[in-house]
């Protein structure tokens, strides 16, 4: 008796929607979608943190690799059929190594930047033991010690800040914070620190103290790729990093090790606290590392950094208190007091017009953190957009008077109004954002 089945009778038993759109799948999705698109298009993004992806990476990170699981290693799986996913991730892996010379083991399937913090901590420590990292309050990242957070409640964190009357690293706050603490790590990193950090120095401290540096360059690993701040390869023991913030990357996370701590965080991240790795967000991260490979990706960043300083000089002329006087990198700080308002109210004041910013702590802060003194400004996602210091300008005048008019919706509406005309003259990368964006026009 035959088995074969004709081309119908096979279509037959499969899911009809298998091969079907997303738009008729789930089309309250999709028109949230395209609502969001429409937002990222008219908006101007300026949170540090947040970034648009190449469309290629968003292309690699929607692909068939989404189908695999893949547990352990590349010669080293638990699953059967990984003979082509084993070269996604060693190419993802290669090119890490190539965009910091200097590294020498790197692991590319953390999930996330707090994920691979988390497997450098348990590398490097047992629970309870004490580290040492920059206070939230003063900068820091919630991934290296807050209370609420696995890593303050599995260790024990003390903490260093900024000097009160320039807003730069008390260094020897720092060797006052390790001498007491006696810490098994020293951690290099911040989340709103717009000035070089000095790995060297930050070694120096943890070696001579019989500690272990640990650098979290998740917010300046795009600046180090391009070789416009110093790297912390090789002073530090292990370095980590998210890939979606400066490096235009998925989001996920990256972590390096040396030594005997490569291979250790290893399994750290597996089987220590991940389980199958996503390895289309992989390949998508390897495309990310080729394209930061490229001369034009240095261009970028420089222009990222030059809007920065532009954008920190023209919201000090606009009134704010920028926090150190400016910015090496990235980002900026801004007290907001000396305006009359909160970290919250300037934000919501500005999302209101149309320009996405976040509120932040400042050194010195007094208000809670979902309140806060200040705010933090980004010039990566704009830059990406081909926006330049004429606009960064125009965007610190724009922040001040929507401050200043909060309590004014036709102000803040006619603000919204040009914002979004400016914005319209630079496109969102990827024609599939277009599409989106003009879909949900529609459904105005």
């Amino acid at each position: 008796m035959s088995t074969r089945r004709t081309p119908d009778e096979i279509q037959a038993q499969r899911d009809p929607r298998a091969d079907q759109p997303l738009r008729d799948v789930d089309p309250a999705l999709n028109a949230i979608l395209e609502r969001e698109a429409v937002r990222q298009r008219d908006h101007i993004e300026l949170i540090a943190s947040e970034n648009y992806a190449y469309a290629a990476v968003r292309e690699a990170q929607g692909t068939i690799l989404t189908n695999k699981y893949a547990e352990g290693y590349p010669g080293k799986r638990y699953y059967a059929g990984c003979e082509h996913i084993d070269f996604v991730e060693e190419l993802a892996r290669t090119r890490a190594l190539q965009l910091y010379p200097g590294s020498e083991h790197v692991n590319v399937q953390p999930h996330s930047g707090a994920s691979a913090n988390i497997a450098a901590f348990d590398t490097l420590m047992k629970p309870g033991d004490p580290f040492v990292a920059m206070s939230l309050s003063q900068g820091g990242h919630l991934s290296h010690g807050a209370s609420v957070n696995v890593s303050g409640k599995w260790f024990t964190p003390h903490f260093y800040g900024v000097r009160a009357d320039d807003g730069l690293i008390d260094w020897e706050g720092v060797e006052r914070a390790v001498a007491k603490a006696k810490p098994k790590v020293l951690i290099a990193g911040a989340s709103a620190y717009p000035r070089t950090l000095d790995f060297k120095r930050f070694a120096e401290i943890a070696h001579a103290a019989g500690a272990k540096l640990m650098v979290d360059m998740a917010h300046i690993s795009g600046v180090i790729a391009a070789g416009l701040h110093p790297s912390p390869f090789p002073h530090a023991d292990i370095v980590t990093s998210t890939t979606h913030k400066t490096l235009r990357g998925p989001r996920g996370g990256i972590a390096f090790g040396r030594g005997a701590d490569g291979a250790a965080i290893d399994k750290s991240v597996f089987p220590g606290s991940q389980g199958g790795p996503l390895m289309h967000v992989i390949g998508a991260k390897a495309v990310a590392f080729s394209l930061a490979l490229e001369p034009e990706f240095r261009s970028y960043m420089k222009r990222t950094l030059e809007n920065a300083q532009v954008l920190a000089a023209a919201l000090k002329s606009s009134g704010f208190g920028v926090v150190t006087g400016g910015t090496d990198n990235h980002l900026i700080l801004c007290d907001v007091t000396p305006l009359g308002v909160t970290g919250k109210e300037a934000t919501a004041a500005l999302e209101t017009a149309g320009i996405t910013i976040n509120k932040n702590s400042i050194p010195g802060e007094t208000r809670s953190p979902m309140v806060t003194s200040g705010v933090r400004y980004g010039t990566p996602a704009a830059t990406t957009r081909g926006m330049g210091p004429a606009e960064m300008e125009q965007i610190a005048v724009w922040s001040a008077e929507a401050i200043a008019r909060r309590e004014d919706p036709a102000a803040l509406e006619r603000i919204e109004a040009e914002v979004i005309k400016m914005a319209s003259a630079f496109p969102v990368p990827g024609s599939d954002a277009s599409a989106l964006a003009a879909a949900g026009d529609k459904q105005r």
